[in-house]
C-alpha cells in the first residue's frame, strides 16, 4: 500500500511510538492500545522509524487486522489499523486537525514498574496427606464456552477483574464437582483462569506482558516458516498468548494462590496447583529485542524467574496447598527434538538453547533451586511430549532413558510422568529412580476420545506397583485435559469419564495391596 496524503477516518486511539521498531518493542505497545477496542475501531500509530513501514502491513496480515492508511511527512508517519477487517460504520471521517493538536498526543512508553522482593517467605502450613494408589489429574480442565469469552474479553481488557473472577468461579466449581464425580482422592481448580498452562504468568507479572503468538513473527529468524508453522496449529495461533518480558520481573500479584483458596473452599479434599517450571518459563521468556533491554542474557533472567517461583511456591504451602507441581514439558524437546517435523511452541522453540546435556543440567539447577528448603513430599515434577494437538503423529517420541538421570537428580517428591502412550516407551526403564520418589503414573491418554478398559488399567497399575511398589506409586493422566484453553484435547465429559475409570481402578488395587 503507497502512502496517502491524508487519513480520511478517525482514529479511536492515537499513540506515538517514536523511533521504536516492531522488533524493539513497538509491537508491545500496539498490542496494548488495539486489544480493548471493539472490531472495526481504529488505532494510529506514529513512527519515525523507517523498517514499520515494512513490518506493520506484514504483521496486520498475520495477526487479521487491516491497515487502512498511512501517511508520511518527512520522517514522521501515521498508520491507521483497524482491529479486524475494518468498517466505515465503526470510524467517522476525519475532522480537521492542527498540528499543534496531532503533536499534543504524549508519546507512549513502555512503563517499567520497580520491583518488590520480601525480607523473609511464610513457612508451610500442614495439609492432608496424599495416600499411596491416589488418583488425580494432572491440571487443566476444559473451560465452559463462556469462560473461553471471559478469558478472552477480561486479557483484552474488556471485562474487568472482579467479574472476571465471580465468572472463574462459576467455572472452577463445575470443574471441581466433576473431579469429585469421578472419585479423585486430589483436585484441582481445573486452571480455568488461565489461558494457557504457562503464558498466564505473563498477564501477572511485574514488567512482562502478554501478546498473540501471532506477534512474534519480527522476532524469529525465518519469519516464512514461522508463520507456515502458525497456521500448522491446532491450536489458533492468534488466541495463544506469550509473555513478553519488558523491565525486571517480580511477583507483583500472585500467580495461584487465588486459585488455591477458592478450590480448598469447595473441598475437604487435598489440593494440588501446578505451576509453569523455571527451566520452561526461562526459554519461553527469554527472546532477544525484547528481554536484553532487561536482562544481559537469560541466566539472569532465570535467577529472577527461580525468585519469583519461590516466593508463589512458599505462599501456596503456606495457605495448605497439598501439592505443587511444576510443569516442564520442555526436557522433552531438550532430550528428543528431531523425532518429528513439527515444532512444538510449549517447548520453548522461539528462544536459543545450548547442546542438550547442558540444557539438562541447567533446567535441573533451576528447579532445585526453586524447591530448595521446601518439604519435598510437596513438590513435584510433571513432563510430557506435547498436548497440543490429538495427532499422535506430532508429538515427540522417546523413552525415559536419556532424561533418568536428570529426574533422578531432582529434589521433587514426586514425577508425574507420560507413560499409557506408546511414544513414551517402556515403564520399567525408570525402576533406576531413587526410592524416595513417588511415580505418578500416566494410565490414561488424555488425547483419546474413547476411556481406558478397566483391565487395561489394572494391568498397567499391577506393572507400577511391581515395579515400584504400592508406597511411591499415584495415578494420573498423561497430561491435562486442556492444556491451552482455546484447544481442549477432551470433552469434559471424556476427562470426567477418564477419571472415574481411574478411580475405579485404584479401588480395586487398593483393595488387593491392602493400602
Amino acid at each position: 500500500m503507497d502512502a496517502s496524503t491524508h487519513h480520511l477516518y478517525t482514529p479511536a486511539v492515537s499513540f506515538d511510538g517514536g523511533d521504536l521498531d516492531c522488533g524493539n518493542g513497538l509491537l508491545l505497545l500496539i498490542r496494548k492500545h488495539i486489544d480493548p477496542l471493539e472490531r472495526g475501531q481504529l488505532l494510529e500509530i506514529r513512527s519515525t522509524d523507517t523498517s514499520v513501514e515494512s513490518d506493520l502491513p506484514a504483521w496486520c496480515r498475520m495477526t487479521g487486522n487491516q491497515l487502512v492508511s498511512w501517511t508520511k511527512t518527512g520522517k514522521r508517519r501515521s498508520f491507521l489499523v483497524s482491529r479486524g477487517s475494518f468498517t466505515s460504520e465503526a470510524s467517522p471521517p476525519l475532522q480537521a486537525q492542527t498540528e499543534a493538536s496531532r503533536d499534543a498526543h504524549p508519546r507512549a512508553s513502555i512503563h517499567v514498574v520497580p520491583v518488590t522482593i520480601p525480607d523473609t517467605l511464610p513457612a508451610p502450613a500442614p495439609a492432608p496427606a496424599i495416600q499411596p494408589l491416589a488418583v488425580m489429574g494432572i491440571g487443566s480442565w476444559p473451560r465452559p464456552r463462556w469462560m473461553l469469552q471471559a478469558l478472552h474479553e477480561h486479557i483484552e481488557g474488556k471485562l474487568d477483574a472482579a467479574s472476571f473472577q465471580s465468572i472463574a468461579d462459576d467455572a472452577v466449581q463445575l470443574a471441581i464437582a466433576a473431579q469429585l464425580r469421578a472419585g479423585v482422592d486430589v483436585v484441582t481448580d481445573g486452571e480455568q483462569r488461565r489461558d494457557a498452562y504457562a503464558s498466564f504468568v505473563g498477564g501477572l507479572l511485574d514488567n512482562c506482558q502478554l501478546i498473540p503468538l501471532t506477534d512474534l513473527l519480527p522476532y524469529v529468524d525465518d519469519p516464512q516458516t514461522f508463520e507456515q508453522e502458525l497456521r500448522a496449529l491446532d491450536v489458533p495461533a492468534g488466541e495463544v498468548r506469550h509473555p513478553a518480558v519488558f523491565g525486571p520481573i517480580g511477583r507483583g500479584k500472585p500467580l495461584a494462590t487465588h486459585e488455591l483458596a477458592y478450590a480448598r473452599s469447595l473441598t475437604d479434599r487435598p489440593v494440588k496447583v501446578a505451576l509453569p517450571g523455571p527451566y520452561l518459563l526461562t526459554r519461553t521468556m527469554w527472546m532477544e529485542c525484547i528481554s536484553e533491554r532487561a536482562y544481559q542474557n537469560r541466566e539472569m533472567l532465570a535467577v529472577d524467574i527461580v525468585r519469583v517461583l519461590r516466593e508463589e511456591l512458599a505462599a501456596l504451602l503456606a495457605q495448605g496447598a497439598a501439592l505443587v507441581q511444576f510443569d516442564e514439558p520442555v526436557l522433552s524437546e531438550v532430550a528428543f527434538s528431531g523425532t518429528t517435523s513439527q515444532r512444538s511452541f510449549m517447548c520453548g522453540a522461539l528462544s536459543g538453547k545450548s547442546d542438550p546435556a547442558t540444557e539438562l543440567a541447567f533446567a535441573r539447577d533451576l528447579l532445585n533451586a526453586v524447591v530448595e528448603g521446601f518439604p519435598q513430599d510437596r513438590v513435584a515434577m510433571h513432563m510430557c511430549r506435547g498436548n497440543w494437538t490429538t495427532d499422535e503423529s506430532k508429538a515427540m517420541t522417546g523413552d525415559y532413558r536419556p532424561l533418568i538421570d536428570i529426574l533422578a537428580a531432582l529434589n521433587v517428591g514426586t514425577l508425574f510422568l507420560e507413560l499409557c502412550t506408546p511414544r513414551s516407551g517402556e515403564m520399567a526403564i525408570l525402576k533406576q529412580l531413587p526410592d524416595l520418589q513417588r511415580i505418578g503414573i500416566g494410565l490414561c491418554n488424555q488425547k483419546h476420545a474413547h476411556v481406558e478398559s478397566l483391565e487395561h488399567l489394572l494391568h498397567k497399575g499391577e506393572e507400577a506397583i511391581s515395579l515400584f511398589g504400592k508406597e511411591r506409586v499415584l495415578f494420573n493422566p498423561d497430561c491435562g485435559f486442556a492444556t491451552f484453553a482455546d484447544a481442549p484435547v477432551s470433552s469434559s465429559q471424556i476427562a470426567e469419564a477418564k477419571l472415574r475409570a481411574l478411580a475405579e481402578a485404584a479401588m480395586i488395587l487398593r483393595d488387593r495391596h491392602s493400602v
